[in-house]
């Protein structure tokens, strides 16, 4: 069964404009980038700023389920701080509910590495792109690459070394 069809005329996806409904899809694509953004690069506890006041963070399994944006902002902001991340978003599918709500879809893969202690990296794991309208159309003026990580990886020694045998 469609929900959209017990939604209010007004209120149905299909009532809004395709440029309405471009402008909804990259706004909410937009909080899933600045989320992960926020978590890797800066104050974690400002996350809960992206959360409705009553929203919800949730684990399909476990007992993980935090409601209400004070007790987002506790539970984000207690992320170690010796913690060093960077998350990769991909194949974001956002799928209009109706014309105020929606639902998506985020692949995404997250690099950590708890106890470091070299202090915090700059973010470098990333294109920076500056666009110019030109020719007609859009294109990339100058991109700029940061790896994060950088420097030698820390390798471990034989498996014999590491258990005194």
């Amino acid at each position: 069964m469609d929900t959209t069809d017990a939604l209010d005329p007004l209120d149905r996806p299909d009532h809004l404009g395709p440029l309405d409904r471009l402008i909804a899809e990259r706004a909410c694509e937009r909080l899933v980038v600045e989320f992960v953004r926020r978590l890797d690069l800066g104050e974690p506890g400002e996350v809960a700023e992206l959360f409705t006041p009553d929203g919800l963070w949730e684990w399909a399994e476990g007992d993980r389920r935090i409601e209400g944006r004070d007790a987002l902002r506790t539970y984000f902001a207690g992320r170690p701080a010796d913690r060093l991340s960077r998350r990769l978003c991909t194949n974001i599918l956002v799928t209009l509910t109706s014309a105020s709500t929606a639902t998506a879809s985020t692949y995404f893969t997250t690099f950590r590495v708890d106890g470091h202690t070299g202090g915090m990296l700059p973010p470098r794991r990333r294109y920076e792109d500056t666009f110019r309208k030109a020719e007609g159309r859009w294109l990339l003026a100058a991109r700029e690459l940061f790896l994060d990580f950088a420097g030698p990886t820390e390798r471990l020694g034989p498996a014999d070394d590491r258990t005194g045998g």
